[in-house]
């Protein structure tokens, strides 16, 4: 593994989880809710999102190992008595973080497309490219806590929807016993689906 890709993913990782996590508060503040901003969360400041094993140490080992990068940063506070909306505004509030991802990713992709395919500058919008879309995808599981749980909370019945609050507490674990027991499953989901969004960028710039 190059000494420059694995800097690169760093920076990437940290740039694009501070953006994941503004992306949460500053939704959440629009749609009513000032309790990431009196946390002081609506920063650039890294230290401020910054999970150390999540943000960094799982992101590198998996770059370290050629799988798919993903993880996570500590999660915005988000008081969902405050959000207009009621549940799908807290959906919308934990969308925003896993579509702020795939925007990086496209954005990473088009200049990546047109600007430098090979090269330093080819390695590091190849990086963005990878980066994002890991993220993108691991949030987006409805598994708590992460986003995709929350979007699944505004559509799921109500037995789901007790489900889903008993393995809260849990959540962090269950995620690390999926990733353990079901690592080759997991990484073929990451793989499938990185695959297909790839491919409808390379539509959207009519090269598909």
């Amino acid at each position: 593994m190059d000494i420059p890709y694995l800097i690169f993913v760093f920076v990437i990782i940290v740039f694009s989880m501070v953006l994941h996590e503004l992306a949460h508060g500053f939704t959440a503040y629009k749609l009513g809710d000032d309790t990431a901003k009196n946390d002081g969360r609506l920063s650039l400041n890294p230290l401020k999102h910054i999970d150390p094993v999540m943000t960094i140490i799982v992101p590198l080992f998996l770059a370290l190992a050629g799988m798919p990068v993903f993880g996570g940063a500590k999660p915005v506070p988000v008081n969902s008595n405050k959000v207009k909306g009621g549940e799908w505004g807290f959906a919308l509030v934990a969308f925003a973080g896993p579509f702020t991802n795939l925007l990086l990713a496209f954005i990473f992709f088009l200049l990546y497309y047109f600007v430098a395919s090979t090269g330093i500058w080819g390695l590091f919008f190849s990086a963005g490219v990878s980066v994002n879309l890991g993220f993108c995808l691991f949030n987006i599981l409805p598994i708590p806590p992460l986003d995709g749980s929350r979007i699944l909370y505004a559509l799921a019945p109500n037995p789901i929807k007790e489900l889903m609050r008993a393995m809260e507490q849990y959540g962090v674990i269950v995620i690390y016993i999926i990733l353990l027991l079901c690592g080759s499953l997991f990484g073929n989901y990451m793989g499938i689906a990185t695959n297909g969004i790839l491919h409808c960028f390379y539509w959207i710039v009519g090269a598909a």
